[in-house]
């Protein structure tokens, strides 16, 4: 720590936290989490409790005189084995809500992880250090958007100037679920995921619950979308029910409608959008489950295939094509009773149109350029005044 300041240390705190549904107390500091603790303690799967302690969408938020800001933080890095190093955590400085710097560190605890085998080794390692100097001496707002693919534990916020929780902008609430898409896979940074772009242009507030491999219709989670208050609602379904394999057609059309069902218990009235999958041409009429491709693993390449049999569908095994068309069914219906329920079809995101410019990188996942495309027609076609949700109070032009 740079001595020339008479430093002031800040508690990291809900109030200066936004995007977390949860802040558990650590022997370092605090984790967020974008699972509530009831959620947690109902789960049993590793992939979504490492996802959802990655902290797409979350924030520190305040108002500062400050001209620097220093964050203790302890990541923990993910090493694959088998490939090159994965780029360090990126961390995004907002001043009055434009982008003012980008940072990262390289210290942190491993995850060492070997897909070959499924297994994974923890190490410890030590605190890193992000600085922000420079700052306007003004008094500003502040916004620190975390990695959205890195857990991340805060360990102490210092600055040179008093530290207040930013005021009420009076911006409504998007809270949104996906895949690892929503989570933001491949995006350049924190705040170029799909929805934080999508959320920028919409005028709103983000909650994230994009997690990667685990949009699973789990009713814990449709108990999280019930229980944290917000103005929109979205649930994108599809790929990841795909990927596992994990139910037939019989079992998925009723979970979809339990699932919305709990979220209407908490909000009966707030416009709720069902989106299914962007194109993704692996799995648009071949079944699941989804199998990883080691062939150029040593490149840094992990692609993936479609290793269910397409003769299968006639015995309810779910295609992208099928999850749409009956996503569209259930929407259609259930909306004769609910006005405020809309349906998106993933594909005016991103359809076969865009393949050829954009492709897949890995079969599966939108790059850094298609994250922007996703973000922006989301924006167009949702948060504009003809959209499912105009009343966002969108001023960005969109």
């Amino acid at each position: 720590m740079n001595t020339e300041h008479n430093w002031i240390t800040t508690p990291i705190t809900a109030d200066i936290l936004r995007g977390a549904l949860d802040l558990e107390q650590t022997a370092h500091g605090v984790l967020p989490h974008r699972l509530p603790a009831r959620a947690r303690a109902q789960n049993s799967d590793g992939q979504l409790a490492m996802v959802e302690s990655q902290p797409s969408g979350v924030r520190l938020v305040f108002r500062t005189g400050a001209t620097v800001i220093e964050l203790d933080v302890l990541p923990t890095k993910r090493v694959y084995v088998g490939t090159p190093p994965r780029p360090d955590g990126v961390y995004d400085l907002l001043v009055d809500a434009r982008p003012a710097g980008r940072a990262s560190v390289t210290d942190g605890n491993t995850l060492t992880i070997d897909m070959t085998t499924g297994t994974a080794e923890h190490r410890p390692g030590p605190v890193g250090t992000l600085r922000f100097a420079d700052l306007p001496d003004d008094i500003k707002d502040i916004e620190i958007w975390l990695p959205h693919n890195e857990t991340t534990e805060l360990v102490a916020l210092r600055t040179d100037a008093p530290v207040e929780p930013a005021p009420d902008r009076g911006r409504k609430i998007w809270l949104h679920h996906g895949s690892s898409i929503s989570h933001g896979s491949d995006a350049a940074g924190p705040t170029t995921t799909w929805p934080a772009l999508a959320s920028s242009l919409g005028g709103v507030e983000l909650i994230n619950l994009g997690l990667g491999g685990s949009a699973l219709l789990d009713p814990f989670t449709a108990r999280a979308l019930r229980d944290t208050p917000a103005d929109f609602i979205s649930v994108k379904i599809g790929i990841n029910l795909v990927n596992t394999d994990l139910m037939r057609l019989r079992a998925f059309t009723p979970a979809v409608h339990g699932f919305l069902d709990t979220i209407r218990e908490g909000h009966p009235t707030a416009p709720l959008l069902v989106v299914s999958s962007i194109l993704c041409p692996i799995h648009e009429d071949t079944p699941g489950p989804t199998a990883p491709d080691f062939s150029k693993l040593s490149e840094g390449k992990l692609q993936f295939r479609a290793a269910g049999d397409p003769e299968e569908r006639a015995a309810g095994k779910l295609t992208l094509n099928v999850i749409r068309e009956e996503l569209a069914r259930v929407v259609e219906q259930r909306a004769a009773e609910d006005p405020n329920l809309y349906y998106l079809d993933g594909r005016d995101l991103y359809g076969e149109a865009d393949v050829a410019e954009l492709p897949l990188p890995d079969q599966l996942h939108p790059d850094a350029a298609t994250h922007h495309l996703i973000g922006e027609r989301f924006a167009k076609l949702v948060f504009t005044p003809n959209g499912p949700f105009a009343d966002s109070r969108a001023a960005q032009g969109i």
